[in-house]
C-alpha cells in the first residue's frame, strides 16, 4: 500500500506531554501557593484520566473536563478552588513550556513531508496545541491541524474522522495512514473509520486481540520502511 496522506497524533507520538505536564504542573500548584507533591499528582492524574475518558465516551463535554479537573482534585484534598482560573494559568504555562520531541520526530516529519502530505490530529485545545507545535518547530511541516476543540467531536469518535477526511482535499481512504500512540483513540478511531493505523507502541505494551492496528512499530524512524519516500 502507498500512503500518500499521513495524520499523526500529537501528545505522546510527537511531543513528549508527560514531560511537558509534569513542569507545568509543578509551576502551577506553586503559583497557587501549593507543594506539587508525587501524591498530589496521583490525585491529579486519577481525576484527570477518568474525566477524560468520561469525554471521549461522550458523557460529558470538553469544557467540563477542563473546568472541574482542578477544582475536583483539590477538593479530595479538602480545598475549594476557581477550576476555571487554575485550569486558564495551566493552560498558559503549558504552551509556553519548552517542547521536548519524542525521539526521530523532527527527523521522520521533515523528511516525510517532502514526499507526503501530513496532518495533525489531537484530542487537544486549538490555541495550545498549534503553540506547542510552533515551539518545537513541528509546525511548518504540516498542512493542517485537526483538534477535537474545534471539531466538536474527539477520537476515536467517527464523527471526528469524517469531519477530518471532508476536509483534506482529495482524501483517499486507502492513501491515508494514522499514526499514535493510543489503541482506545488513534487506532480505534482508525479501525472505526476505515483508514489504516500504525500503532506506536513505545513501551512495548502489550498487544490487544481487539483492537488491532495495520501496523506495529517502537520507533518513528520505522515509519521509513512503512512509508516510503
Amino acid at each position: 500500500m502507498s500512503y500518500k496522506i499521513l495524520l499523526f497524533d500529537l501528545d505522546d507520538t510527537l511531543l513528549d506531554f508527560g514531560a511537558c505536564e509534569t513542569d507545568s504542573l509543578n509551576k502551577l500548584f506553586q503559583h497557587h501557593g501549593y507543594t506539587f507533591s508525587d501524591e498530589l499528582f496521583q490525585v491529579y492524574n486519577s481525576v484527570n484520566k477518568q474525566l477524560w475518558t468520561d469525554y471521549e465516551n461522550g458523557k460529558i463535554g470538553l469544557e467540563v473536563v477542563l473546568n472541574s479537573r482542578f477544582s475536583e482534585t483539590m477538593l479530595r484534598l479538602g480545598e475549594v478552588v476557581d477550576g476555571t482560573v487554575w485550569e486558564n494559568t495551566y493552560r498558559e504555562l503549558l504552551g509556553n513550556e519548552k517542547q521536548l520531541l519524542i525521539e526521530g520526530a523532527l527527523e521522520v516529519c521533515q523528511r516525510l513531508s517532502a514526499s507526503h502530505r501530513l496532518f495533525v490530529i489531537t484530542n487537544g485545545i486549538t490555541q495550545t496545541q498549534i503553540k506547542r507545535l510552533k515551539k518545537s518547530g513541528l509546525y511548518d511541516f504540516f498542512e493542517d491541524i485537526f483538534d477535537s476543540q474545534s471539531i466538536g467531536f474527539q477520537k476515536p469518535s467517527r464523527h471526528f474522522f469524517d469531519y477530518v477526511t471532508r476536509h483534506i482535499k482529495d482524501f483517499n481512504s486507502k492513501e491515508a495512514l494514522i499514526i499514535g500512540d493510543s489503541l482506545n483513540t488513534d487506532i480505534q478511531g482508525g479501525i472505526l473509520s476505515g483508514i489504516d493505523t500504525c500503532w506506536v507502541n513505545k513501551k512495548s505494551e502489550e498487544h490487544s486481540e481487539v483492537i488491532q492496528s495495520t501496523f506495529i512499530i517502537t520507533n518513528l524512524v520505522e515509519l521509513y520502511d512503512i512509508c516510503p519516500e
